[in-house]
């Protein structure tokens, strides 16, 4: 194929079909989205959000249920924001949508020191303000731009900075039950994401609430991460599997799994009572 253009084509009809395909998978696998649905995709002006709304948009074309989209991102007051982007670009696309204007950007300068690690507080912020406005506007489920480098990013802060054997699941209820978030991005690889918002060419408008703090525990999951990818490939895969077949015998959690009521044939429960009764002795 000797036209340039030609070829640019072919490949991104190649990528754009490679990512329906995956969050199609994903919505399947965690019956994300059903009948009737009002989904709200959070759009930050970043890639992965632009990314998600434009699939959720192609697929809701062909998709065999019928749900509505609407696009929401909140404008959190930083200076020199450019608050025309959105509006402007979601209204090429023709996607209701509404932006939310809300200042924590001055709550998060006031209450986090100057050179200290923002996100924790900047996301709780955003992720309130956003459940509130899902619930008082009948939304049903909540679309977030997660994608699946993501969850393993997270899946290893959990096990090196915070003991717990956690990541981000592709589809959570809140814990005040009233919200069903749902990421259908988890199966996407994030360089197949800035390969197709490149092809795209999306109004991407960078954070800059964080300043430039790069050594966040985050970025050196990522660099991580990219090192295993490129010197051993497919283990970022098999990792991911290893998230979707969990076997809580083989772990240690008590809590997940009974180990102490654990007995052979030849065992009784009475062994084992006698023996915790002994410890408690012990312990005295």
């Amino acid at each position: 194929m000797s036209d340039p253009k030609q070829k640019s084509r072919v490949q991104f009809n190649k990528l754009q079909k490679r990512l329906r395909h995956s969050v199609g998978d994903a919505i399947a696998d965690y019956n994300m989205i059903e009948n009737g649905d009002k989904v709200m995709v959070c759009l930050s002006g970043g890639k992965d959000s632009f990314t998600l709304l434009d699939i959720l948009m192609n697929l809701q074309k062909t998709a065999p249920v019928d749900f509505e989209l609407i696009a929401v991102n909140l404008d959190q007051k930083q200076p020199g924001f450019p608050e025309h982007v959105l509006p402007a670009y979601l209204e090429s696309l023709g996607v209701p949508y509404h932006i939310i204007e809300k200042d924590t950007y001055s709550v998060v300068k006031r209450v986090i020191p100057e050179g200290n690690t923002t996100c924790g507080l900047c996301s709780r912020l955003r992720r309130g303000t956003l459940y509130g406005y899902a619930e008082a506007n009948g939304v049903s489920k909540i679309a977030l731009g997660h994608h699946r480098d993501d969850i393993l990013e997270t899946f290893f802060l959990n096990i090196f900075y915070g003991g717990k054997l956690k990541a981000m699941p592709p589809k959570l209820l809140s814990d005040d039950k009233r919200n069903i978030v749902i990421r259908p991005l988890a199966y996407t690889r994030e360089k197949e994401i800035e390969r197709f918002a490149a092809f795209k060419n999306f109004p991407i408008i960078p954070c800059n609430l964080c300043g430039s703090q790069e050594n966040l525990q985050r970025q050196a999951m990522k660099v991580m991460l990219k090192s295993w990818d490129k010197q051993f490939p497919g283990r970022l895969e098999t990792i991911f599997t290893s998230l979707q077949n969990v076997a809580p015998s083989q772990l240690a959690d008590r809590q997940l799994f009974d180990f102490a009521g654990l007995m052979c044939s030849q065992q009784t429960e009475g062994q084992i009572v006698s023996f915790n009764a002994g410890m408690d002795v012990l312990a005295m």
